[in-house]
């Protein structure tokens, strides 16, 4: 296993953002100065499969509305049936700083890794922040992963083994988060973390927040309006279930394999290589992807962009890994 970085250097990490993608991400951002529930509706209105040409026709044998009922009441779930099933499932939580997204938003990115992974994908609409606050989501995320595990995977023809747990951005802080809870209550873990550009940590002291603070989509200084809405009032954020990222390598053994992805454009990529370097150093698997001329946010911005296309489909290559036991 090659070494991965301990931090990450622009000249060598970032190269030149696809034109076509740059003027796309000029109508929309995530964590800018106006109002979360604005950032809300026009995120649906931009990205929503409904609203993206052809979005509804991106293959996929079928597409499950479901819900099971959680510790805080009712989780709306959608699984994504692809055309051939290897008896693995990924439970994904969405980005959007806590605060932003649906399922509708993810959808048609997520089409793409189910049916080129052959996996089925349970996208959950958990409950966002600031009106839902942690611990809430990573409870709901449990509960889908416990779900899958049981009664839920049986019914699908998932092998309790092979449930991956996976998420963008503050999805994959909670992934990285609730793959430590489990570990420390012993229970049933994922079989593996799929972490697409996560927020490991907040990133303010890094130089990709520094080089990437505003004009790529996720808006750096909106990360402390997110970390507000997220976090209660006397939950430090350096808490080991809300930044695994300030974590000692010591403190991160006997973790499920892990695919890291990382963009050039992006706050949050050193945080990210940060994290899988730590990985890494524990004893873990792990596998980094780095994407140097890529935004946050690449798995929604596919129909824009070749280039975030092909990173989706490396995504549901790095799935098929994680299911199989290959990493």
């Amino acid at each position: 296993m090659s070494p991965i970085p301990t931090t990450a250097n622009r000249t060598v990490l970032a190269k030149t953002l696809e034109k076509a993608l740059k003027e796309e991400l000029k109508n929309l951002h995530l964590g800018a100065n106006e109002d979360f529930h604005a950032e809300r509706r026009k995120h649906s209105q931009f990205l929503g499969i409904q609203n993206i040409p052809g979005g509804l026709d991106t293959p996929i044998a079928g597409v499950e509305f479901t819900a099971i009922r959680g510790p805080h009441g009712v989780i709306p779930l959608r699984c994504l049936h692809p055309t051939t099933h290897n008896g693995g499932a990924l439970v994904y939580m969405h980005g959007g700083g806590y605060t932003v997204g649906t399922g509708d938003e993810f959808e048609r990115g997520l089409r793409i890794v189910a049916e080129e992974s052959n996996t089925q994908v349970f996208i959950v609409d958990y409950r966002l922040a600031p009106e839902w606050q942690y611990p809430t989501q990573l409870d709901e995320f449990e509960a889908v992963i416990a779900w899958l595990q049981g009664e839920g995977g049986e019914q699908r023809g998932v092998d309790h083994d092979k449930v991956v747990g996976g998420g963008d951005s503050a999805g994959g802080n909670m992934t990285a988060a609730l793959a430590l809870r489990l570990k420390d209550q012993k229970k049933q873990n994922m079989a593996g973390q799929l972490l697409l550009y996560p927020e490991a940590r907040v990133p303010f002291d890094t130089k990709a927040c520094e080089e990437n603070n505003t004009g790529y989509y996720l808006e750096a200084n909106g990360i402390f309006s997110f970390a507000d809405h997220y976090l209660p009032r006397g939950v430090p954020p350096s808490t080991r279930y809300v930044s695994p990222g300030m974590q000692s390598p010591a403190s991160l053994r006997d973790q499920p394999p892990a695919m890291v992805y990382t963009c050039g454009f992006d706050p949050l990529r050193d945080v990210g290589v940060e994290y899988a370097h730590k990985l890494q150093e524990a004893g873990n698997k792990v596998e980094w992807i780095h994407h140097p001329d890529l935004t946050h946010g690449f798995i929604q911005f596919g129909y824009w962009s070749e280039e975030c296309e092909e990173a989706t489909r490396g995504v549901a290559r790095g799935l098929k890994k994680l299911v199989e036991g290959d990493l």
